[in-house]
C-alpha cells in the first residue's frame, strides 16, 4: 500500500470511515452516549498509563524537558497566526476569530490516540513522555486566545476572570485524567503494570476501534447540520492543520527527536480541540457562536486528520530524517 495511504489500511480509521458513511446515509447507527464516554475514559487511562510505563523505564531525560518546552510554546503560539487568518481571510469577527483560534492550538485526545497507534503500528513509536506534551498542551492556547479576544480594550470579550478559566481548565476531566494516569505509570512502572496489562494492551486497538466508529457518525452529523461555514472557513479548517502539523514536526526534527516522536509532535500541532477548549470557551468567550468552533473542528479538521492528516505528517516527519 502506498504510504500516503497507510492510514486507510487501519482499522480504527475504517471504523471512523464506515460511522462517517453510515451518517451520510441517514443510517439510525448509534453508539449509545454512556458507552462512549466509557471508552473515552478507557482510551486516556490507557495512553496515559503506557506512557508513564515507558519513561519509568527509560528514565527521566532532557528530551522530556525539550518536548514539554516545545509544547508549550506550540500551544501559546499557534492561535496567534490562526487568529490573523480567521480575522482576514475567515471574515470572522474578534471574538469568533479568538474562540475558533482557541481550538487550533490546543489538542484532540482521539487525534493524538489514533496517531500513536498508527505509528506504533508502523514501526515509529513515540517517545513516551508525549503523553506528558499532549497534557501541557491543552491550556496555552486557551490563554492566548482570551488575550487576543480581549485585545485593545474590547469590551465584548467579557466572561469568567482568567483565574476561574485556568481552576476549569486544569480540573478538566480530560487534563486529570491524563495526567493522573501518566502518573500513575511512572510509579508502578512495568511490573505493576503487567497485571493490568490484558485490559490496558491487549483490548485497547477493539476499544479505538468503537470509539471512532461512534466519531464517525457524530462528525459526520455535525457537517451535516453545519450552515454557518463560508467556503473560506472550510479552507481554512483544512489548511490550518496543513500548517501547524508540518510546523510541529520541523519543530520535532529540529529538537533532534526521532521520526515518529517528531511525527507526533505534527500530530498534535494540527490537531484541534473539541471537548476541552468548547467547554472553556462556553464559560470565558459566550458570545462566541459554537456553531462555528465546533463545526470546524469536529466537522472538517477531525476527519481530515484522522483519514488523511496523519499519514502526511508521518510521512514528512520520514522525509527529513
Amino acid at each position: 500500500m502506498d504510504q500516503s495511504l497507510a492510514a486507510l489500511g487501519n482499522p480504527a480509521v475504517l471504523f471512523f470511515l464506515l460511522g462517517a458513511l453510515a451518517a451520510f446515509a441517514r443510517s439510525d447507527l448509534a453508539v449509545p452516549e454512556a458507552i462512549a464516554k466509557g471508552l473515552s475514559i478507557f482510551l486516556m487511562m490507557s495512553i496515559g498509563l503506557r506512557g508513564g510505563v515507558e519513561v519509568a523505564h527509560a528514565g527521566l531525560s532532557s528530551g522530556i524537558g525539550l518536548a514539554a518546552l516545545g509544547g508549550l510554546s506550540l500551544s501559546a503560539l499557534l492561535p496567534i497566526p490562526a487568529f490573523l487568518a480567521l480575522r482576514h481571510l475567515g471574515g470572522l469577527d474578534r471574538i469568533n476569530a479568538a474562540a475558533v483560534a482557541a481550538h487550533y492550538g490546543s489538542v484532540s485526545v482521539v487525534t493524538f490516540v489514533t496517531g500513536h497507534d498508527i505509528l506504533i503500528g508502523r514501526g515509529l513509536a513515540p517517545a513516551g513522555y508525549m503523553v506528558a506534551v499532549l497534557a501541557i498542551m491543552e491550556t496555552p492556547a486557551i490563554i492566548s486566545a482570551l488575550l487576543l479576544a480581549r485585545g485593545g480594550g474590547n469590551a465584548q470579550a467579557g466572561g469568567a476572570p482568567l483565574g476561574d478559566l485556568l481552576r476549569e481548565v486544569l480540573a478538566n476531566g480530560s487534563v486529570v485524567l491524563l495526567a493522573g494516569s501518566f502518573a500513575i505509570g511512572m510509579v508502578i512502572g512495568e511490573a505493576g503494570f503487567a497485571p493490568v496489562a490484558p485490559l490496558f494492551d491487549g483490548l485497547f486497538k477493539g476499544a479505538l476501534c468503537l470509539f471512532l466508529l461512534d466519531m464517525g457518525l457524530v462528525a459526520a452529523r455535525r457537517l451535516i447540520d453545519a450552515r454557518l461555514l463560508t467556503p473560506a472557513l472550510v479552507a481554512l479548517g483544512i489548511a490550518l492543520p496543513l500548517i501547524n502539523g508540518a510546523l510541529g514536526v520541523l519543530l520535532g526534527t529540529a529538537l533532534g527527536f526521532g521520526p515518529g516522536t517528531a511525527a507526533e509532535f505534527g500530530i498534535l500541532a494540527a490537531s484541534a480541540s473539541y471537548i476541552a477548549v468548547p467547554a472553556a470557551m462556553r464559560m470565558a468567550l459566550p458570545q462566541a457562536d459554537p456553531g462555528r468552533y465546533l463545526t470546524m473542528s469536529l466537522g472538517i479538521t477531525f476527519p481530515f486528520n484522522i483519514i488523511i492528516g496523519i499519514a502526511l505528517y508521518t510521512n514528512f516527519a520520514l522525509m527529513l530524517a
